[in-house]
């Protein structure tokens, strides 16, 4: 058939004459329908003689269903809903007996003679009942036109007069001036619940003076960015020297010789000259390709003291000159370091930990890196040559002096609601942002509070002539994010029980506009297909022009949503706009906090890149607050499973297989649950919310406990968007470990298989469901 039904029953036996007449109508009507459906599918006109022979009772040697549809992928290698039998490479294994439902099939002639007796008492029934049938009603289909109407609301003009606004907000009080500008904004627009939620947390600060570096041989002093310190007073020193520092690092004065130390993997440690272990060692340390706090995991277990870190111009987009440029960078996984694992809440236990690594750290500028490892100036417009120690280098030492200081500041958040109408326990996060390192234009929180703002302003503009999404969407404007993201930690963990089991989703707004290149999105393996649906929208393509398809990637990223993503497992979004080649050359180059001059309309003067990503964000909203079933897809979490485990480096056999099985579990779920409730004929409340249980919790079978500093708890996100392999086993590979390896692996086989169990038991619930039994 062209599509198997799956309806849900009536309730009890007590029915009165009428209701059995409107249900003999619908079951005639039905199958008058599905009668069409299958004579307009392709090759229909081309019924064959042996279609007549009637299969025997239950599973055939094949395997095969004549009333079952094809398994379908949704982003499969090939192609959203090609059928897995297209794909050479693939056979169906599934072994799980079919529901009780489908254990009898019927042969094509009994089918027409049915259709026949089925349309003969239709005929009757309807002259004898006609103007005795109640009308019956269905779901009706998602309101297009509404959506419409919502993404043609948000305007750059619209977005453009918000971001004008945001900048006329006073800075002078902090965070609380922005938070209470958000807060009566929100309020005026129509969202409910509007309120503040504050937290008195442990602050990494800028000290009186900047951190210096002082070669002890030619007696030269340098500010972070290479400018001269012995000559400058405080009043001439820049703000942006004194931001230009190292959150949470270890503090004081540290004498070492400094050794060139690359990007900091293991295999740049292990060239690293070890005759003089017995003096203090001071990293010089690219940043990239790894996460911060991890790189110096390794170089603390290596006997290194101290620090200097920078990025490599050669690492840069093109468009990027920034090598006399300093910048700043936070140690902090995330939250108040004082209150590990707890909110900052009133009466909470404290610790003073004004540093969270032994380490000094400091970050300097690349022309102060190439001084220190060459002692030549820095050349602009010189070939792009990575930078390195030369051979005919000799021994440097240098004196480190890190001033910083640590104290308790209260940061807001602003957190919203528009309340949901069939599901208003469950809650569709958007998160932006109204804190910022430097003391600047802002243009890297400005934009995205903008975009809310705006994005707000449309759906509680239809709210108030009567729409109402399906589920609740939760609108939050962090604080202290650029500490550490500590306004969404402390406000994740104080609610934690509540979204471990409501929380559906985090749609980000954390930096959409970076720079002037191609659109991107970062998301989770459940959102695939939704995001690259809608990514494809707005892809720029000139006629004639090969289009490249959409840049995607499942990767770690910066922002307020590594709460949700990583501690929670909650399936995340985000579109933004980046400098072509940010993330082809090196991963993690975002946790440097460059100084920006430029204002959010020098960066996009007529808001048409921030329209693009407000439009795709709402449409993504709508989308998760709208839809009967959620946009969540099984098959694309097992796809990347399986993907991340064909390097050819695999070796478990086990493990493969049961990536294989988690793959056939999630096809048949994804062909034989999802597709049929989204029909609004077939969808029952109890059944969809039951489905919708399976999907939301499906990305938490890949949490796991202790993994490496700075990776994800969510196993499913890599190091960088090229990344083919599981990022605990990179981990694995570093550490040289055969038991850590193994050990890895282990945890990945659970994962799966943990995985593999929560939809078995979706198909089991179903399938055990007296409603679905005809």
């Amino acid at each position: 058939m062209a599509y198997r039904k799956v309806r849900a029953g009536h309730g009890g036996p007590l029915h009165s004459r009428a209701l059995e007449n409107v249900e003999l109508q619908a079951t005639a009507l039905e199958l008058e329908w599905d009668m069409e459906k299958e004579l307009e599918e392709p090759g229909g006109d081309r019924f064959q003689l042996e279609a007549s022979v009637c299969h025997p009772v239950g599973n055939s040697s094949d395997g095969g269903d004549p009333d079952m549809e094809p398994i379908q992928p949704s982003i499969s290698p090939r192609g959203r809903f090609e059928r897995l039998e297209e794909d050479p490479d693939y056979m169906t294994h599934f072994t799980r007996p079919l529901p009780k439902s489908q254990w009898r099939t019927f042969c094509p002639l009994a089918r027409y003679a049915l259709l026949g007796a089925g349309l003969f008492i239709l005929g009757l029934i309807l002259g004898r009942y006609t103007h005795a049938t109640p009308n019956q009603t269905s779901s009706p289909p998602p309101d297009n036109d509404l959506y419409q109407k919502i993404l043609q609301d948000i305007t750059a003009e619209k977005i453009q007069s918000h971001i004008r606004a945001l900048n006329a907000v006073s800075t002078e009080d902090g965070e609380l001036s922005r938070a209470l500008y958000l807060f009566r904004q929100w309020t005026d627009l129509g969202l409910t619940n509007v309120y503040l939620a504050n937290y008195s947390v442990l602050l990494s600060l800028p000290g009186s003076s900047p951190g210096t570096i002082t070669d002890k041989a030619s007696k030269k002093c340098y500010l972070p960015d290479g400018n001269a310190c012995n000559t400058l007073n405080l009043e001439t020193i820049s703000s942006d020297q004194f931001f230009s520092f190292a959150a949470y690092s270890a503090t004081g004065i540290l004498e070492g010789e400094m050794i060139d130390v690359q990007y900091g993997s293991t295999r740049d440690l292990s060239q690293v000259n070890t005759s003089n272990q017995g003096t203090n060692r001071i990293a010089l340390l690219k940043l990239g390709q790894a996460p911060l706090i991890y790189k110096l995991s390794l170089l603390a277990d290596a006997g290194f003291v101290g620090v200097l870190t920078y990025v490599d111009p050669c690492d840069l987009p093109s468009q990027q000159s920034q090598e006399d440029k300093a910048f700043g960078i936070t140690l902090n996984p995330g939250g108040d370091p004082s209150t590990p694992m707890d909110p900052s809440i009133s009466g909470s236990y404290r610790e003073l930990r004004k540093n969270l690594t032994s380490l000094f750290v400091q970050p300097i500028a690349a022309s102060l890196a190439r001084e220190l490892l060459s002692g030549l100036p820095f050349e602009r417009g010189s070939p792009c040559t990575r930078l390195s120690m030369s051979a005919t280098s000799g021994r440097r030492n240098i004196t480190l002096k890190i001033g910083t200081k640590a104290e308790y500041k209260t940061i807001y958040n602003v957190i919203g609601y528009l309340k949901g109408a069939t599901n208003p326990d469950r809650y569709v996060l958007v998160g932006g942002r109204h804190g910022r390192w430097y003391q600047g234009n802002g243009a890297e929180w400005i934009g995205g509070a903008a975009v809310m703002t705006q994005i707000i302003a449309s759906l509680t503009m239809q709210a108030k002539q009567g729409w109402q999404p399906d589920r609740t969407t939760l609108f939050c404007s962090w604080g202290g994010s650029e500490f550490g993201n500590i306004g969404s930690f402390e406000w994740g963990e104080e609610n934690r029980v509540v979204l471990q089991s409501s929380a559906v989703a985090y749609v980000s707004l954390h930096h959409p506009v970076r720079g002037k290149g191609v659109l991107q999105s970062v998301t989770s393996p459940s959102l695939l297909q939704l995001i690259s649906d809608i990514h494809k929208k707005f892809l720029n393509c000139s006629r004639g022009v090969s289009c490249p398809g959409p840049r995607i990637s499942s990767m770690q990223t910066l922002g307020d949503g590594t709460f949700f993503a990583n501690q929670l497992a909650v399936p995340t979004a985000e579109f933004a706009f980046q400098d072509t080649g940010t993330a082809e050359k090196t991963s993690f180059l975002h946790e440097a906090l460059f100084p920006d001059d430029s204002s959010a309309e020098l960066l996009d003067p007529f808001s048409g890149l921030y329209e693009t990503v407000a439009k795709a964000t709402g449409e993504t909203i709508l989308h998760l607050v709208s839809d009967p079933v959620l946009p969540f897809y099984p098959l694309d979490v097992a796809l990347d499973v399986q993907n991340k485990l064909n390097d050819g480096k695999m070796g478990a056999d086990e493990l493969l297989a049961k990536a294989a099985s988690l793959r056939e579990s999630s096809a048949f779920f994804q062909s034989e649950m999802m597709r049929p409730a989204n029909d609004p004929k077939e969808r029952d409340p109890s059944h969809v919310r039951m489905l919708n249980d399976v999907l939301q919790n499906l990305e938490r079978s890949f949490i796991i406990a202790n993994p490496p500093p700075g990776f994800y708890r969510n196993i499913l996100y890599g190091l960088d968007a090229r990344a083919v392999q599981f990022s605990i086993l990179k981990n694995a590979d570093d550490v040289q470990s055969p038991s850590k390896f193994n050990q890895s692996l282990s945890l990945i086989l659970n994962a799966i298989n943990s995985a593999e169990t929560l939809i078995r038991s979706g198909l089991d619930l179903f399938e055990n469901d007296p409603n679905r039994a005809s």
